[in-house]
């Protein structure tokens, strides 16, 4: 990784899930947008560390624009799996953050070669997201969001959602005996 000296931007190993980085996807009618849920193992306290350094830089940042005030209900994007998602075993040991963006991510792999093949990428694989944290005020709430920058697919991994392989689904048939057993 390269040397970060954005004090709101940290780059994050963790696993993807819900992963739209080659078209934007629309929730709830909002404006479609590019997004990842990373999932970050509780152990990695570096990087857990390094994201809420970030994430209090950027309230402080937020509320030196605001004048001081401090909204009472401020929301931050680093959230418990295990809170959040008790019987999920993906999020179980987890902490969890949605990254998003309205411009396409770059995405490479572990030699910072581009990703052109869209199978290659998908929920369930790791790496590494660039992102960017900085404050809003939407509609009466208050928060930091998570911005995401790019995408770097380091490794494969068990996929988390999408149909499955057929070779995985299906067992060999006897075509002689196909039509005998229906």
């Amino acid at each position: 990784m390269k040397e970060n000296t954005n004090s709101r931007k940290v780059f994050i190993p963790c696993r993807f899930a819900y992963l739209n980085c080659f078209e934007p996807k629309s929730i709830n009618g909002d404006e479609a947008k590019y997004s990842v849920c990373a999932l970050i193992d509780k152990r990695n306290w570096k990087t857990i560390n390094a994201i809420n350094t970030c994430i209090e830089a950027a309230i402080k940042e937020f509320i030196s624009k605001r004048k001081g005030q401090v909204p009472t209900d401020l929301k931050t994007p680093l959230r418990d799996g295990d809170m959040e998602f008790p019987e999920d075993e993906v999020f179980k040991n987890h902490v969890f953050l949605n990254a998003h963006t309205t411009i396409a991510p770059q995405i490479v792999d572990f030699n910072v070669e581009p990703i052109l093949d869209k199978s290659l990428v998908y929920s369930g694989c790791y790496g590494i997201i660039s992102v960017t944290f900085y404050g809003y005020h939407v509609d009466g709430n208050y928060g930091i969001a998570a911005g995401l920058g790019n995408i770097q697919k380091v490794k494969d991994g068990e996929h988390l959602s999408g149909p499955m392989d057929a070779v995985d689904e299906f067992d060999v048939v006897d075509t002689e005996d196909f039509l005998g057993d229906m």
